[in-house]
């Protein structure tokens, strides 16, 4: 009995702290994200935050989200350095055909604007590329955001769901930098 009681006193002393900690980072935002940070939004983030599995989850997605823009990443300068090598190429071929028709006044003209049009068409092939790359890393990047969404609605975190909406977000991006600066007062 004794030692129920003061498990519970624990929690509650534990839960003030937390939800002091969490309006104290809520003060330090601009004025349109206080505003929807309410006193019982942040209250349940305190008691959701109490048996730390939240930390947990919230560690581990950010860890499955480094490795995913690191993928991301790392495929992107890999176009980029095949791009940079089909130019490279491409340069090499053009200086030779230029130098085997240097001789040939009437090839050279049409030479030259084979050459321009070989290069422009793979500037817009390269630039095209990359725009499809981007679009796609985006759309990847989205559907991350979504299933972190979702993963933190089911584990029940006060304030996250899915959304696009850019206040949303920009508000729940709020939320996991204040549970990521309490985990490391945790530790």
């Amino acid at each position: 009995m004794q030692n129920e009681q003061s498990l519970k006193e624990e929690l509650q002393h534990r839960h003030y702290l937390l939800l002091s900690e969490l309006q104290n980072m809520a003060r330090e935002l601009p004025g349109k994200f206080q505003q929807r940070l309410p006193y019982d939004l942040l209250s349940a983030l305190a008691s959701a935050l109490l048996d730390g599995t939240a930390f947990e989850i919230v560690k581990g997605l950010e860890e499955v989200q480094h490795l995913e823009e690191k993928s991301l990443f790392t495929q992107r300068q890999k176009m980029i350095n095949d791009h940079r090598s089909q130019r490279h190429e491409m340069s090499k071929k053009h200086k030779e055909l230029l130098m085997e028709n240097q001789n040939k006044p009437h090839n050279l003209p049409l030479v030259e604007a084979q050459v321009e049009r070989e290069l422009e068409t793979m500037e817009r092939r390269c630039e095209e590329e990359m725009k499809r790359r981007d679009a796609k890393i985006i759309l990847e990047l989205d559907q991350k955001l979504m299933d972190q969404q979702s993963m933190l609605e089911k584990a029940g975190v006060p304030g996250f769901f899915v959304t696009n909406n850019r206040q949303d977000v920009r508000l729940q991006m709020y939320l996991l930098e204040f549970i990521t600066r309490l985990a490391s007062k945790e530790r």
